[in-house]
């Protein structure tokens, strides 16, 4: 009888061992696990392709125009700016060929481990530097409206390039983690080279590094795009409700006997520099909203999901379905991302009727076998594209209205 129990017990022993080593076995084969989204395979190739191609061309052809507006001495402070962002796009653009072989090959990273480390930091360069020289614009623009007078008067190209020295350094002195960590990891499961995935097989340690890291990047993002949404709505809240320029205009015309015809002209072309103004505005927060805005929201979510910290700092209980979805929902911003590539030239100079129309101008001199001549004219006019974001000065200071 005792024999009996004393079996029973140790049958009972046993399948508790058992029980407790498949359950140990299967939270570390969760913890090896690369979570992963199938779809991206087809997705990032097929996206990377468009960027490369439009991204490429439109941006080389930005930074030819900006280097003739540059011979033309038509070089301001925005120009300065947008001419930085346009390096940073094509930064992120040389890297493309190399992930589009890497997500055809369904992540497999097949070049050694100083390019993975070269083209990731090209994208983290290319994504903070765009948000911090649309930030620069920002804040340029809306020194322009409180100091207008001051603005139109003085050339601040030194300080423009004091603000984009600041922010290379910053960038890239903050990319050189990237380039001195582990960035190659090897998914055993299926025998592939990860590029910056794979962090699953990292202690909890490493996981607080890089999830530290990811937070204060959220941190800075938050910080830049509130902003430079504060800046643009007073920009725009004064572009609305500004009418004095107007009012002095209406009555300079009447003292001075213009012909209504003439009034009505001007004050045409002041609603239109208004409308143009507001464009260029909502575009500045479109770009952030679109590209930059999703990611920074689930990338918080998605780097615990991902990192999987085992216990204290960093440590949340996930559902498979959630982390997947969460993968998921990355993988979409992720691609947005890299969509500000293409959307920067649009938004700061396609989407530009002077600068469009210079465009069209050297497009139809071209198909005529001519070339652009800079004359004291052109000189003048070229300079008006790079200072077309003042014009909105025009609007918001009675006092220009009255010097000209």
């Amino acid at each position: 009888m005792q024999t009996g129990r004393l079996q029973a017990h140790r049958s009972r022993d046993v399948e508790i061992m058992a029980n407790f080593t498949n359950t140990s076995e299967g939270i570390s084969a969760v913890n090896e696990t690369f979570l992963d989204s199938e779809f991206r395979y087809v997705l990032f190739p097929v996206m990377y392709s468009i960027f490369f191609i439009l991204g490429f061309f439109s941006n080389l052809y930005v930074l030819f125009v900006l280097w003739r507006l540059r011979e033309a001495r038509a070089m301001g402070e925005i120009c300065i700016y947008m001419t930085n962002l346009t390096i940073a796009d094509l930064l992120f653009v040389s890297a493309l060929p190399f992930w589009i072989s890497y997500y055809r090959r369904e992540g497999d990273w097949i070049f050694n481990d100083f390019m993975c480390r070269m083209t990731g930091s090209f994208f983290f360069i290319n994504t903070y530097g765009t948000i911090l020289f649309l930030g620069a614009i920002s804040l340029n623009r809306y020194w322009a409206v409180t100091r207008p007078l001051d603005a139109a008067s003085s050339d601040h190209r030194c300080r423009g390039i004091i603000v984009c020295t600041l922010i290379w350094a910053s960038t890239i002195s903050t990319a050189i983690l990237y380039m001195i960590s582990t960035t190659k990891t090897k998914d055993k499961t299926k025998n592939k080279t990860r590029c910056f995935e794979g962090y699953q097989n990292k202690n909890d340690e490493e996981k607080r590094k890089v999830a530290v890291f990811n937070f204060l990047l959220i941190g800075m993002f938050f910080l830049v795009f509130f902003l430079v949404v504060i800046c643009n709505f007073l920009i725009a809240r004064a572009l609305i409700y500004q009418s004095a320029p107007q009012s002095e205009l209406y009555s300079e015309t009447i003292r001075s006997n213009r012909t209504t015809a003439s009034s009505w002209k001007r004050a045409t072309k002041a609603r239109g520099l208004k409308k143009k103004a507001l464009q260029m505005l909502l575009a500045v927060v479109g770009v952030f909203v679109l590209c930059f805005l999703p990611h920074h929201i689930v990338q918080g979510p998605w780097t615990l999901a991902v990192l999987q910290i085992t216990e204290g700092w960093g440590h949340v209980t996930w559902g498979q379905d959630t982390r997947q979805a969460l993968n998921d929902a990355h993988q979409i911003t992720w691609v947005l991302m890299g969509l500000n590539c293409i959307l920067d030239p649009v938004v700061y100079f396609f989407a530009t009727r002077k600068f469009r129309s210079f465009i069209m101008e050297h497009i139809r001199m071209l198909s005529k076998g001519e070339t652009i001549s800079y004359t004291a004219n052109t000189r003048i006019s070229m300079n008006k594209i790079c200072t077309q974001g003042e014009e909105l000065l025009v609007i918001l200071s009675g006092s220009v209205w009255d010097k000209k």
